[in-house]
């Protein structure tokens, strides 16, 4: 047989650009809007580009730290490369940190779609319980060894973009102009609000890293990855920015009274059962993204306890090859998370906690220039170090200006991360 004929697939460019696309695109979306509209009124609009332009020169950074390396990795490899051991630690550990604050996030976003459906479970408590029963069911279904990977994802590609299209294409023959008068609200459109709005509108943009660190399943990364990320940002900054025009051209100044405003908007156009239909896409969609969540995030860190990263009993399997001791551990501390807060304050969590992978990417382009040596198909973002500071000031400003507790919520894994490190690394050194 051909040798060629049984070498390992690798993803092409289009797959890599709907990849990316279905990374980015997750229950933020659903759930947002209506924040945006309360913070900053219709100029939420000028918020989303603002997210959309520091997502894109964050994701030029990542594409060009990407082009120097062919294998798995991404921050981690980066980080690691460009500033040593120590905070290439950081960056790992803070990954399996990120994912678990998404979890938890995600946990509390699946009790409003639930809301939206059944009216009654709006109740605080209620939120409590159903995100109690998810993660515990979750958690029985990973460590029974089950995998439903594919049908999850196939599942929750068309219960988010059936329904968000369906809003934007019906919604844009239903757009009331006044709705945007006036733009600027006094008293609501300025620094802090903006910068609150930002950060927490952020949160719909994150996902696009997660693409990079399969660089080593894509065909020509190098050359491919860059342009993918680039066209994946655009197709879902003009998603976005459709479904704010819609929400706020329906709905006006009541976009900001509900907690559900797709499903506001679509119950507005069409009526109750327009409604329903939204509720359930985000139902599935949601869950979806839960259950697919949740058997990603333990084996983050299975993945840092197998490089010696973290103690090895995280890496601990059953009969059944399910690493139990990740898996509830990462449930306890995901359900600790989904209790402490609503879920626009855990998006802001969430979102300020990427910025630990961010930054330290930014920087390693700036090393990597003095470093390495550009080849081949090696992408090197434009203008020279313009990109990366531009990208690390607006990063740095944004951090500045959000409420310190968030701030520290979202960070406080690096803190977290520190004597893990010396631990492991004195235990390394010892065997």
């Amino acid at each position: 047989m051909n040798k060629n004929s049984i070498k390992h697939h690798k993803i092409g460019f289009w797959s890599i650009v709907l990849l990316g696309v279905n990374a980015i695109i997750g229950s933020g979306i659903f759930l947002l809007p209506n924040v945006g509209m309360k913070l900053f009124g219709p100029a939420s609009i000028i918020v989303l580009l603002f997210d959309a332009l520091l997502a894109f020169v964050i994701a030029l950074c990542f594409a060009e730290c990407a082009s120097f390396f062919s294998k798995t990795g991404g921050p981690y490899l980066y980080a690691k490369a460009a500033f040593g051991n120590f905070v290439g630690y950081e960056v790992g550990f803070v990954t399996w940190a990120i994912r678990i604050i998404a979890e938890g996030t995600m946990y509390v976003a699946f009790a409003i779609a639930l809301s939206g459906f059944f009216p009654p479970l709006a109740h605080p408590m209620a939120k409590n319980i159903i995100v109690t029963i998810l993660a515990i069911a979750l958690m029985i279904l990973n460590i029974s060894g089950v995998r439903l990977t594919t049908l999850i994802n196939n599942v929750v590609t068309v219960g988010k973009i059936v329904p968000i299209l369906l809003v934007i294409i019906v919604g844009l023959f239903f757009i009331n102009g006044s709705n945007f008068h006036p733009f600027f609200i006094p008293n609501l459109t300025h620094t802090s609000n903006f910068a609150t709005a930002a950060i927490t509108l952020f949160y719909i943009f994150t996902g696009f890293e997660g693409v990079v660190v399969i660089a080593g399943e894509m065909d020509n990364a190098k050359k491919n990855l860059p342009k993918a990320l680039v066209l994946s940002l655009l197709c879902v900054a003009i998603t976005y920015i459709a479904i704010m025009i819609v929400s706020i051209g329906v709905l006006g100044p009541d976009l900001a009274k509900t907690a559900v405003p797709l499903k506001s908007v679509f119950e507005k156009l069409v009526g109750p059962w327009g409604g329903m239909l939204i509720s359930l896409g985000m139902i599935l969609s949601v869950g979806g993204i839960c259950v697919a969540s949740s058997f990603i995030t333990p084996r983050s860190g299975v993945a840092l306890a197998e490089q010696k990263m973290m103690p090895a009993i995280l890496a601990k399997t059953n009969r059944r090859q399910a690493p139990y001791v990740a898996i509830i551990v990462s449930t306890c501390i995901s359900l600790i998370i989904a209790y402490s807060g609503t879920f626009t304050a855990l998006a802001q969590i969430s979102a300020v906690s990427r910025f630990a992978q961010y930054i330290p990417t930014c920087l390693a382009v700036l090393v990597f220039r003095r470093t390495k040596q550009q080849v081949g198909h090696s992408f090197k973002i434009p203008f020279g170090p313009l990109v990366p500071i531009l990208a690390l000031l607006t990063s740095g400003w944004l951090l500045f200006h959000i409420q310190t507790s968030n701030v520290l919520w979202g960070l406080g894994a690096l803190v977290v991360a520190i004597p893990f490190y010396f631990i492991t690394r004195q235990k390394n050194q010892s065997n």
